[in-house]
Order: C-alpha cells, then structure tokens, then sequence
C-alpha cells in the first residue's frame, strides 16, 4: 500500500503541520518588552504589537485620537496632556495590518498618520527598527510632530510629517 492510499494518515500529518506552523508564529521571539526591536517578529504573521500614544501637544491641550483598521474601529479617545492611551492587537496573515489615526485638538488642527504600518513599522529590511511596542508622541515639534520613541536611549526618534491626504475620509 501506498502513502496515498491513507487519507487518514495525510489528513493527520497536514492538522499536525499546521498546528506546528501556527504556534511557531504566535511568537518565536523570547525578547522581553523592553528590547529596542524584535527582529523575529518583523518576519512573522500574527506578530504581537503594543501601540502606546503619548499626548506632548505643545499648548498642553487634550488630544483627541480616532484610530482604525480596516477591520476594527478603537473609537474616539481622549488623552490628558503628558498622559498616554494604548492598544493591541496581532499583525494578519498575510501581513498588511494599517492602523490609522486621526488627532485633533484646541489649535492643533485636524490631521492624520498611520500609526502601524507592517512597510514601516515590522519590516524586517525597512529603514526603521522593528517595533513590538510602538511609542508614539504626538506633537511636540512643528516640522516633525509625531515621533516613534526607540526603547533604546542610543537611538534617536524617528519622526515624521502628518499624511494628511485622500484617505482621511476613511475615519
């Protein structure tokens, strides 16, 4: 008898290969939460992050934040001056997680930015560092107003320009 003649036996070996792949990708990496970057996770699906937004306005104001996936909506959040907010959530499958952000507050205007995204933010060749944990301040340079933090203090921020564009309509 040939292998192929036992389905049984290939129906066991294809659940237990797919078990396998997906414990192996919840999380390969034994990096604690307080590492700089996870290089292990810029390369797996369902990958943990942690976006932590801080409010650092400069006129000290409530900031207001909507963020949103294509599939999940986190609503309206107000965050105290100096205070933060934070969300979690796993990166997809087929690794094409957004999450964007729309930030208002009393003479700050009306503006928008992804907060994750996988080309930026969990790639593992990308310009920047992998992130397990996204912190993100809002606000506190003009040119530049929001800056994700590295964990480690050799590294310097990597801030960026609002994406007020097309998309905003989406929020």
């Amino acid at each position: 008898m040939s292998f192929t003649n036992k389905p049984n036996l290939i129906l066991l070996f294809m659940i237990f290969s797919t078990l396998i792949f997906f414990t192996l990708s919840l999380d390969l990496s034994n990096a604690p939460a307080e590492a700089p970057t996870s290089y292990g996770d810029g390369w797996l699906p369902f990958a943990k992050k942690h976006v932590i937004i801080i409010n650092k306005v400069k006129n000290k104001e409530i900031l207001n934040v909507h963020c949103k996936s294509s599939k999940t909506d986190l609503g309206m959040v107000h965050i105290p001056w100096n205070g933060t907010w934070d969300f979690r959530f796993h990166v997809n499958f087929s690794k094409t997680t957004k999450f964007h952000c729309h930030f208002t507050w009393t003479g700050g205007g009306s503006h928008y930015f992804y907060i994750f995204k996988v080309s930026r933010d969990d790639h593992v060749h990308g310009k920047f560092l992998v992130c397990k944990e996204c912190i993100w301040e809002v606000g506190r340079d003009d040119k530049n107003p929001i800056c994700r933090i590295p964990r480690s203090e050799k590294d310097k921020p990597y801030c960026f320009k609002w994406e007020d564009g097309p998309w905003k309509k989406l929020l």
